[in-house]
């Protein structure tokens, strides 16, 4: 199934961008949840709401740990995770592989710089309506503001835009001036 994904996903076979309106609008309540992170090789458990009571929340859907978009976007996400603290943002990322995959996604790809949540089920997903072919999370983006509202969305497939995209959003939502 890794075979067949990452074939699609670097095809593009019709999955290039998703239609308008498949992602949560913004204003709209970001869905609450509880899930298990690894940062390293430590696990515990996040809590969105404790999350936002410190601050913004990045929340970044991805297909699947080790595909080479999925890596490519995690290191996009490490190398510019100074931008977001300086922001006072939380980074999660977020698929439906295991916590075991999980870990060794941080430490391997994010550089152990983030959160990197697991979703076996993609319930969190299906909250957030962020599931493709009805077994992988979509590349969804989101900024969550700390009254716990999304403050920006952005789906696509392509990797590339997602960092640029949620720090442009998060310098708008806190004042900040872009550089």
């Amino acid at each position: 199934m890794r075979l067949f994904l990452g074939t699609l996903l670097a095809l593009g076979v019709g999955l290039a961008t998703t239609p308008a309106g498949a992602q949560l609008p913004v204003a709209a309540t970001a869905p609450a949840f509880t899930a298990q992170v690894a940062q390293g090789g430590t696990v515990r458990s996040f809590t969105l709401e404790k999350a936002l009571a410190h601050g913004p929340v990045v929340l970044y859907f991805f297909p699947q740990s080790f595909t080479s978009g999925c890596t490519a976007e995690a290191h996009d996400f490490a190398d510019h995770i100074a931008d977001y603290k300086a922001l006072g943002a939380t980074v999660v990322g977020i698929s439906g592989d295991s916590i075991a995959t999980q870990m060794k996604f941080s430490t391997q790809e994010c550089r152990s710089k983030f959160l990197v949540a697991a979703d076996p089920g993609l319930k969190i997903a299906q909250a957030y309506d962020s599931k493709i072919l009805g077994l992988y999370a979509n590349r969804t983006s989101y900024v969550i503001a700390q009254n716990g509202t999304i403050a920006y969305a952005y789906t696509s497939l392509d990797p590339d835009k997602h960092v640029a995209n949620t720090l442009a959003a998060l310098r708008k939502l806190s004042g900040s001036p872009g550089h």
